[in-house]
């Protein structure tokens, strides 16, 4: 009975889930910030193509 109040009582684990929260938090923020800059890159790369095909001609 007391190693289970014991097991209870014990937060050492609390921590570690909070530190992965943490974690998982700014991989999604960095996922989404990488998602979204791709992207701008891709709209900035048409764009100069575009512009060249049209000196090109």
């Amino acid at each position: 009975m007391q190693s289970l109040i014991k097991f209870v009582k014990d937060e050492s684990g609390a921590t570690a889930i909070e530190y992965g929260l943490i974690a998982a938090g700014i991989s999604v923020a960095i996922i989404a910030v990488v998602n979204q800059l791709g992207t701008s890159l891709n709209t900035t790369f048409t764009n100069v193509k575009t512009e060249l095909e049209k000196a090109g001609k």
